[in-house]
């Protein structure tokens, strides 16, 4: 079997067995594609490879480490894969480690800045009220910007202030809107979500011109195009969901509570907010102890 038949029957396998999400699938398509490469052009056969063979093409020194674990991650779902049908009898990969990684903290948004950005979309506009319900949404509720246009109008619940969301690995959960972002997409839904599809119906709820829902690129260039307005330099939708983290846990908010919300599978991927809870503590004891001054 040829290196792309072998990939593709893996991501059938891994889509019926598991389910999972198309953006990583993807991923794992063009992983396993570029480490069936390297192999080829060095005599090597994919499905047969052995662990100096798989190594020498994970471990390229070219890459980042974070390439280099993502392309081990996929070489061990197929490797253990073949094992445990019959088509290996071993895994090459077993004993293969993840490249070590700094780390690195995302940049801090500050709320003055969080402020400029959601205040520079034009609300005479309907796109620019759409953007507007976008950008609240996406800071106060910390969705994943893939979670974001594939939201429906029927998973908004504005009475209630909810919004129910499918993450990854189809995990669905609920996540609160706050008043702000309510409010906007109410605004959003009653007078310029029509004007954008007109006669057209869409289920999605943040559609475009196209009369269809937005994609994640178009969300990507709606956040950069404010940010830039605003004065912030290198602004994504996932410096959002950063930015709402961060703004949780600097006024209080737990870690436990924030994993949730966030949709994290693991409280060590939340972690990484232990600095800023860390920094509220020391400003508490300051404040409030009293030798804390």
């Amino acid at each position: 079997m040829n290196a792309n038949d072998l990939i593709e029957r893996l991501l059938e396998h891994l889509w019926l067995q598991q389910r999972l999400a198309h953006n990583t699938l993807e991923a794992y398509r063009r992983d396993l594609h570029k480490i069936a490469a390297r192999l080829a052009a060095q005599g090597r056969d994919f499905a047969n490879a052995d662990t100096t063979d798989i190594a020498a093409a994970v471990y390229c020194p070219n890459e980042q480490p974070r390439s280099q674990n993502r392309a081990l991650s996929a070489c061990k779902r197929l490797y253990g894969w073949l094992e445990e049908n019959g088509s290996r009898s071993d895994n090459p990969t077993r004993h293969l480690t993840a490249a070590k990684t700094a780390h690195t903290l995302p940049a801090i948004i500050t709320e003055a800045q969080i402020d400029a950005l959601l205040d520079a979309p034009d609300l005479t506009d309907p796109l620019g009220l759409r953007d507007k319900a976008l950008l609240e949404t996406l800071y106060a509720t910390g969705l994943r910007v893939s979670e974001a246009v594939k939201l429906r109008t029927d998973e908004i619940n504005l009475r209630q202030g909810m919004v129910n969301t499918v993450g990854k690995g189809d995990k669905q959960r609920i996540v609160p809107l706050g008043e702000e972002a309510a409010h906007w997409l109410e605004q959003y839904l009653q007078h310029a979500r029509g004007r954008i599809l007109g006669q057209h119906r869409c289920d999605a709820l943040f559609v475009g011109q196209k009369k269809s829902g937005i994609s994640r690129q178009l969300a990507w260039m709606i956040v950069r195009q404010y940010a830039q307005q605003a004065g912030i330099r290198r602004l994504s939708p996932h410096g959002l969901r950063h930015a709402f983290a961060t703004h949780l846990v600097k006024h209080g908010a737990d870690l436990r509570t924030v994993q949730m919300l966030l949709g994290h599978a693991d409280i060590s991927t939340t972690q990484i907010y232990t600095h800023v809870a860390d920094e509220r503590l020391k400003h508490i004891v300051a404040a409030h102890h009293p030798r804390g001054g």
